[in-house]
């Protein structure tokens, strides 16, 4: 399946009320289809690995904004910061730490989100929320000029259980506003990303304000 135009109509338009973004997830597919998406109008795109990323930036010379949304390794930093527009996973300090270092090596500011494990599933990265508010009063964290932390970035547990994933997108929407509080710059945090293909409606509901959309605009991935 080819990037689906009337379903990427659809969700413009349904994203509409919400002032939502969209982000189409891109992994393991074509640069072609990428291409066509970005003539459609849409403008960001977010991988999940370093090198397939890097590969089809440099296949596609078009304005894309793109957002890396997978387990960000520290040796990898320095590939993407110099051209990605948002890192969605930061899931350490550590991880912090080197963008904001590689970020000064460039001489510019990157922005990011702080992922929050919220699901089930042990596989998965990011902060507890525990965590996430300790980080938003650290000291170190007003230290550091080469990163801008926009928001909060979370995945719900796999499951048909609809409210199971609505009591987690709600705890993390919780979270999000509670951190925007904290946060040096309330005005610039302003993203919580949460919600894909299978739950996307209900994180809408729950106060997401980016979607990170790819099986329903692409097709499942071969």
């Amino acid at each position: 399946m080819a990037f689906n135009q009337q379903a990427h109509r659809d969700l413009l338009k349904e994203l509409e009320p919400y002032k939502a973004r969209l982000i189409a997830v891109t992994k393991k597919k074509p640069a072609t289809e990428i291409a066509e998406a970005y003539a459609a109008g849409q403008k960001d795109f977010g991988e999940n690995y370093v090198q397939e990323l890097d590969e089809k930036r440099a296949q596609i010379r078009e304005k894309i904004r793109w957002h890396f949304i997978g387990h960000l390794q520290t040796n990898k930093v320095k590939t993407i910061v110099p051209y990605v527009s948002l890192i969605q996973t930061i899931d350490s300090f550590k991880l912090l730490k080197e963008v904001n270092k590689e970020s000064a090596k460039a001489g510019i500011i990157t922005d990011c989100l702080v992922q929050v494990h919220i699901a089930k599933e042990e596989s998965k990265f990011g902060f507890s929320e525990e965590e996430v508010e300790a980080l938003m009063l650290f000291p170190e964290l007003s230290e550091m000029e080469n990163i801008r932390i926009r928001g909060l970035m979370g995945m719900a547990s796999l499951t048909d259980e609809k409210s199971q994933v609505k009591k987690e997108f709600l705890g993390l929407h919780t979270l999000f506003t509670n951190c925007r509080l904290m946060s040096m710059d309330p005005d610039a945090f302003d993203t919580l990303s949460m919600g894909m293909s299978s739950d996307y409606k209900i994180a809408l509901d729950c106060g997401s304000n980016m979607i990170r959309i790819g099986s329903l605009l692409f097709g499942e991935r071969r």
